[in-house]
């Protein structure tokens, strides 16, 4: 894993940034020491791609969905109440 001061990581940081979108972690020293490892976000955590089918498993569609209501619709259509 490369390693850069803290004035090379700011001269750089569009560059690095981009390196580490990639999946090319790196560290960030000050002083020699090492400081803070800048990781790629994930899927989940950049909001992306990934959201489609989150609540796969806890919600259902009934298999009547398209009809449901159907008969109260078409009385408020036809101005019969009940």
């Amino acid at each position: 894993m490369q390693t850069y001061n803290i004035h090379e990581a700011k001269t750089n940081l569009s560059r690095l940034i981009e390196e580490a979108a990639r999946g090319n972690a790196f560290i960030i020293a000050k002083a020699g020491k090492p400081m803070v490892k800048v990781l790629p976000l994930s899927q989940e955590e950049r909001g992306g791609v990934g959201r489609l089918g989150f609540l796969k498993g806890q919600i259902f569609t009934p298999d009547d969905f398209d009809t449901l209501g159907a008969s109260e619709i078409l009385e408020l259509f036809e101005g019969r109440t009940r």
